[in-house]
């Protein structure tokens, strides 16, 4: 429970931690201009960099919303988990794993030789 309010855990801001720039990018990936789904898609935007991260990719280059490699792994990992009837999930997804992998054998990525 929030202690500032006790009714359940604080909310927390829908993008605190992902530019506008960066949203309105995800919005893109997925088609939509609709700012109803920025709660879903910055969340998606944490979950992805948080996984290159936890692929070994170092944390604050998972965190550059300059890079375009980046960026591009980010934007496939929202268009394959984003919404619930996705026929081409499978595709992105598979973008986005190859990309993962290209970034972990590259020591811009990861840090020190690969």
């Amino acid at each position: 429970m929030s202690e500032s309010t006790g009714r359940g855990p604080a909310a927390r801001e829908p993008a605190a931690d992902v530019s506008e720039e960066y949203l309105a990018a995800g919005r893109q990936a997925v088609r939509t201009k609709s700012t109803a789904f920025d709660g879903e898609i910055a969340d998606l935007i944490r979950a992805a960099r948080e996984d290159l991260a936890l692929g070994g990719v170092l944390p604050e280059r998972a965190q550059d919303e300059e890079d375009p490699l980046i960026k591009r792994a980010v934007m496939n990992y929202i268009k394959a988990e984003f919404g619930l009837d996705n026929e081409d999930a499978e595709k992105f997804r598979a973008v986005y794993e190859r990309l993962k992998v290209s970034l972990t054998m590259s020591s811009d990525y990861v840090g020190g030789e690969v």
